[in-house]
């Protein structure tokens, strides 16, 4: 397998410096938003067991009228304003947005420094210890590796190591990129993403 090479900004196309990072920051809230379980629900004075029966007279006791001790005023009623299951967490985001934050989060990993890269990734071995020799020799925190199309043994190789995340060509995104603190792409997968560009 060869080396790494880093990626400087001058190799990539002019229309990638030039996105605003407005448009990453609007593709990671979507991504995050679309991700969250939306499991936390309360009941509604409908929902709670009981409370069929009026609990006093309407007139004459001196007391505010109440149809339902299910109320939200009464303790044991339901919840007024509590979350619900049925709203919707997903935010819009146009294709053409999603294209430019990948291209400013691979822009800004290449201004840094953090973007490198190599002509295939394959650890044939299938070996663990492989893997993370390729990943210590990087020197880097973290690292995403982007392969066109991910083969068995490499996919064993890099599965239990928490530093590194392996990806298919198809599977890349503005806030994988952005997430992960250096990026290591398939000369292949680069040169689709500029020629596109």
């Amino acid at each position: 397998m060869s080396k790494p090479v880093l990626v400087t900004t001058s190799e990539l196309p002019q229309n990638f410096l030039e996105v605003h990072p407005h448009n990453l920051y609007l593709y990671c809230k979507s991504y995050s938003a679309a991700l969250r379980a939306n499991s936390a629900k309360t009941k509604t004075r409908a929902e709670v067991r009981g409370g069929g029966k009026k609990p006093w007279a309407q007139k004459g006791g001196g007391r505010a009228r109440a149809g339902s001790l299910r109320s939200p005023i009464f303790v044991g009623g339901g919840v007024a304003f509590g979350p619900s299951t049925d709203r919707n967490y997903n935010q819009k985001v146009n294709k053409k947005q999603k294209k430019l934050a990948l291209y400013h989060a691979l822009a800004e990993k290449s201004a840094n420094e953090k973007l490198f890269v190599i002509d295939t990734v394959s650890i044939e071995s299938g070996k663990t210890k492989d893997a993370i020799s390729f990943v210590t020799a990087l020197g880097q925190r973290d690292v995403l590796i982007v392969k066109e199309m991910i083969d068995d043994k490499t996919y064993l190789a890099f599965r239990n190591i928490p530093n590194s995340y392996l990806v298919e060509a198809n599977e890349l995104n503005a806030y994988l990129a952005a997430a992960y603190h250096s990026i290591v792409i398939e000369k292949a997968v680069l040169d689709k993403l500029t020629k596109v560009s």
